[in-house]
């Protein structure tokens, strides 16, 4: 089974911008209305299983939490349901914000 990997904003900006990778954000409503990761879809538990089914298994994955501990889990289970390849953004919003602040949606 596929294990997923951690990466950093630097490497995770390099990666959506080159590739086709789906960039999932499980924080709260609220966080996820204030800013996110532009192209960032929120997932949470009513449409997880959605995703899942309708995500090829083929494409990356970045996952991203408040800090970069939640993700881990979020990446597990997407590794755990078949996707290949799957990243937890260490650091989490809070780095990419600090790292890439004019890189925010609204």
């Amino acid at each position: 089974m596929n294990q997923f990997q951690r990466i950093n904003p630097a490497q995770a900006a390099d990666m959506f911008d080159s590739s086709a990778a789906a960039i999932i954000d499980i924080r709260d409503p609220a966080s996820y209305a204030e800013g996110h990761i532009p192209g960032a879809v929120m997932i949470n538990n009513s449409n997880i299983q959605q995703f899942v089914e309708d995500t090829a298994k083929e494409t990356p994955v970045i996952v991203c939490c408040y800090h970069g501990h939640a993700s881990q889990q979020g990446a597990a289970f997407l590794t755990h349901h078949g996707f290949a390849e799957v990243y937890s953004l260490d650091g989490g919003f809070v780095a990419w914000a600090a790292q890439f602040p004019d890189r925010i949606e609204r």
